[in-house]
């Protein structure tokens, strides 16, 4: 038995080396893509001269400050929330062992869009601030005020991983009924409120990258460091006690952890489902289920689809862009499908 435990790690092992090779190419490849690609396209020659002389002289010419002022920035922030939210799907997976389950479960995602849409509709602006505040701001708060909810209906109803879905699926069903009535009065801020609801990079400055990257890439990293209890986790409740874990305690901060993070992603950028549903799928079927290979080829695997998906936004109808949160389930509902398809019987009770 341990032979073929350690053979499987073994060849998860591998696979994870081929996955950070492959996927470092890639995320390079769609770097410049991205940066080459929009309304105003960039010969990848000169991509490449633009990035040399930015980095030793800053932005010179046209294509300088395109590439410099609005493209390098929205792209990094691209690859974190992806690699965020597929981290955070990933966590809330093997904590509450659902297959189908996502970073939205208990609700964040509903909070986050009534923050924003409140912030939208106010007319209010923070003009002291050097950056575009206060929709993120609102988004965040709505999104911690969600979980916080759910968190006490969770509790208050035994504080099992279960009842976090259920109460995250009835918090989330309340704060989207108020979102649509604030909507009905929106005027003509229906269309900033849908452009946050479906989820946009468009926004992401240097001025607020780092509000994004920095949360994200932190949290993330104090996960990984968590790997190893996510795979006792799973092994059950009461082996996990055997081994020193205090269950509930890390079910709870792993939760919350985890919910913070989903917030951070969507704070900025507003709602793009699937990402933290089929990453993980996909990052499992080739590296299997051991924690400590999951979330980096969650990160690399995540951070590949947000950057096709929002390459397929920008580019599908020049020069307006589509929601990247709509292309990101276009792509997800077909690939779902195949893998609940193809691997459903794994899902019975």
């Amino acid at each position: 038995m341990n032979s073929n435990n350690d053979s499987l790690i073994s060849k998860g092992k591998a696979r994870l080396a081929l996955v950070v090779v492959l996927g470092i190419f890639f995320i390079f490849l769609l770097f410049m893509i991205s940066i080459a690609f929009g309304p105003v396209n960039i010969p990848l020659n000169e991509v490449w001269n633009s990035l040399v002389t930015v980095f030793n002289e800053g932005p010179q010419t046209g294509y300088d400050r395109i590439i410099y002022n609005l493209r390098m920035p929205r792209v990094i922030g691209v690859f974190a929330v992806g690699m965020g939210l597929s981290v955070a799907g990933a966590v809330f997976q093997a904590i509450i062992r659902n297959p189908l389950v996502d970073p939205y479960i208990t609700g964040v995602s509903s909070g986050a869009g009534l923050g924003a849409t409140i912030a939208i509709t106010s007319g209010l602006t923070l003009s002291v601030l050097p950056i575009n505040i206060l929709t993120p701001v609102g988004a965040f708060v709505g999104a911690l005020v969600a979980f916080a909810l759910t968190f006490l209906v969770a509790e208050g109803s035994g504080g099992r991983a279960i009842n976090y879905v259920l109460g995250g699926v009835i918090i989330g069903m309340g704060f989207s009924s108020f979102t649509t009535i604030y909507m009905m009065f929106s005027g003509d801020q229906v269309h900033n409120i849908l452009l946050f609801l479906f989820g946009s990079f468009i926004g992401v400055t240097w001025s607020n990258l780092w509000l994004i990257v920095v949360p994200i890439l932190s949290m993330v990293f104090v996960i990984l460091l968590y790997a190893p209890e996510l795979n006792v986790i799973l092994l059950g409740e009461e082996q996990a006690q055997q081994l020193g874990i205090n269950v509930r305690r890390f079910n709870l901060f792993m939760l919350i952890l985890a919910s913070l993070l989903t917030a951070c992603c969507v704070a900025f950028v507003g709602i793009i489902g699937f990402v933290g549903l089929i990453v993980p799928h996909t990052a499992r079927m080739i590296v299997g289920g051991d924690h400590r290979l999951l979330l980096p080829s969650s990160m690399i695997i995540g951070a590949l689809v947000m950057a096709s998906a929002d390459l397929i936004a920008k580019m599908a109808y020049v020069p307006n862009e589509l929601p990247v949160g709509a292309i990101m389930t276009l792509i997800g509902v077909p690939f779902f499908a195949y893998l609940l398809i193809r691997r459903g019987k794994e899902y019975a009770a």
